[in-house]
């Protein structure tokens, strides 16, 4: 069965973005040659969810191919009907059904992107397998929690913590099932 996985970064007071949707503290850990194992990591998989919100932004600041390469399927979880576009699908259903489908059909493995609402919407399902959680030593103060209140507890498993030298820690779980 494909396991569905969580490829994302945060910063070490558990902010997936500052207010109004701002990644620029990612930034903090760019360096030349380094993607933290994306690369290999994408090698996996074949789908992405991601939200709207989420999606707009790399739209914006990297480009469709980012996403869409024509490769996998794209969903972007949104509240309003949009035309497919290549392989990527606006989604308006109900995302649990989504994943609990795509992980019933044959492929490889899919890629959760976020943002926090679809991650913890998922939670509350427990339909994330997999967390790869990178770690960026900024302390930012507000804006967008990884993990939000009113989900159940759940038990995971730790696999690997790796260290770069850019002060990004990766931490890697998996559900216990």
């Amino acid at each position: 069965m494909r396991k569905t996985s969580l490829f994302i970064a945060m910063s070490l007071d558990g902010y997936i973005a500052k207010p109004n949707d701002d990644l620029s503290f990612l930034k903090l850990v760019e360096k030349e040659g380094e993607d933290y194992g994306y690369a290999e990591f994408t090698e996996q998989i074949d789908t992405i969810i991601i939200g709207r919100r989420t999606y707009d932004y790399v739209l914006n600041e990297i480009g469709p191919s980012h996403y869409d390469n024509g490769k996998r399927d794209v969903y972007v979880i949104t509240r309003t009907d949009r035309p497919q576009v290549g392989r990527t699908t606006f989604y308006t259903g109900n995302i649990a059904d989504l994943v609990e489908r795509l992980k019933s059909e044959k492929g490889k493995n899919i890629y959760c992107d976020g943002g926090a609402e679809i991650i913890n919407e998922l939670l509350k399902h427990d339909l994330i397998d997999e967390f790869i959680i990178s770690v960026i030593p900024v302390l930012l103060g507000n804006g967008t929690r990884l993990f939000k209140d009113g989900r159940p507890e759940q038990a995971i498993e730790f696999q690997t913590a790796k260290t770069f030298d850019t002060g990004l820690t990766q931490l890697h779980y998996k559900r216990i099932k």
